[in-house]
């Protein structure tokens, strides 16, 4: 069979799950926003009184938050309703309480579906990473802030407060008429949102309710995305060779999560299954997963082995491997040593 066959049976495998069933969308919409809106509000109402509490609810929180993006994911792919119309409203309406414009990641995000791993297609919907060549040519200051990026305090600490911030709040110089007002309108509705939440609790109730949850979700995000892309052997490659088949099945894992997890984040860990057919919604993605034995042939982290990820700074091509820093200072070591 040849790699075309391959490729035509493996889409084949996986599409009777490209079908959203509306009571099962409708069911987790409710276990998912019921659950956060009712922690939001003992998170105010025991403000006052109980800022422990608070504090515990807001942490609690951030789970379903994770989980309300991920229906924002599902319906920024059409996969989380059939009605186009449906997802639209439901994508705005979880964008704001995530703070994610709809249409902005919608773009962007199906961008980095079509070009995930090209080595020549990178900058939009990505983890900034720089091959080993590259590096090799940046100067001091890009090094710099290259080190600094993927340093794990800036990237996860600092990182949240960029991506609510400013990323979701800025439209790209090409963004078309229609996306623009969409942004516009996601942070005019958080704004009201949060105001009026600061008018009824008080400011403070809502930076600690609101402030705390949203970081956290925002935080176990970025590391879910990050983690799913960064392994030591993750598939990259240049336009002429890159083949999206690969990019999604050998350069996307398989994050083996324990059950509550895997709820929380929508089997999300499924994301080789995701990359392969984004219209799977997501509580079709394990049924899909343990369904094609192709797709339980792909590199599988687990809670431990994803902590290594950390450790992978650069893409070498010529060993087709990530590289720690370290690592690639040997190399160049090595390098110097033979040219003496």
């Amino acid at each position: 069979m040849t790699d075309r066959e391959k490729i035509k049976e493996l889409k084949k495998a996986v599409a009777p799950f490209s079908k959203s069933q509306t009571f099962i969308s409708v069911r987790q919409l409710l276990n998912t926003l019921v659950p956060l809106l009712i922690l939001w509000g003992i998170g105010y109402g025991t403000f006052s009184n109980f800022p422990v509490v608070s504090v515990i609810c807001a942490i609690v929180a951030s789970a379903f938050v994770v989980r309300t993006f991920i229906i924002f994911h599902d319906c920024t792919h059409g996969s989380f309703f059939k009605n186009k119309k449906a997802n639209k409203i439901i994508g705005n309406i979880t964008g704001v309480l995530t703070t994610f414009p709809y249409e902005q990641w919608k773009r962007e995000h199906l961008i980095h579906h079509a070009s995930s791993s090209n080595l020549d297609e990178r900058g939009i919907g990505d983890i900034w990473m720089m091959t080993t060549q590259e590096y090799d040519e940046a100067t001091k200051w890009q090094r710099f802030c290259y080190r600094s990026y993927r340093n794990p305090l800036v990237m996860f600490g600092l990182g949240p407060l960029f991506l609510i911030l400013i990323v979701n709040r800025v439209n790209a110089k090409n963004a078309k008429k229609k996306e623009r007002n969409n942004t516009y309108f996601t942070t005019i509705m958080l704004f009201v949102m949060l105001v009026g939440l600061s008018l009824l609790f008080g400011w403070q109730a809502m930076l600690v309710v609101q402030g705390i949850s949203m970081y956290i979700a925002a935080m176990l995000g970025i590391w879910l995305f990050y983690i799913q892309h960064t392994f030591e052997e993750s598939y990259f490659d240049h336009k002429g060779q890159w083949d999206y088949v690969k990019a999604a099945v050998e350069g996307s894992s398989y994050y083996q999560l324990p059950k509550v997890l895997q709820w929380v984040s929508g089997n999300i860990g499924y994301h080789h299954v995701h990359h392969l057919a984004p219209r799977i919604p997501n509580y079709e993605l394990q049924q899909a997963h343990e369904q094609t034995p192709p797709l339980q042939q792909v590199t599988t982290i687990t809670m431990k082995t994803s902590i290594e990820s950390l450790r992978y700074k650069l893409y070498d091509e010529a060993s087709k491997r990530f590289m720690t820093f370290k690592e690639y200072g040997q190399c160049k070591s090595v390098s110097r040593g033979d040219l003496l």
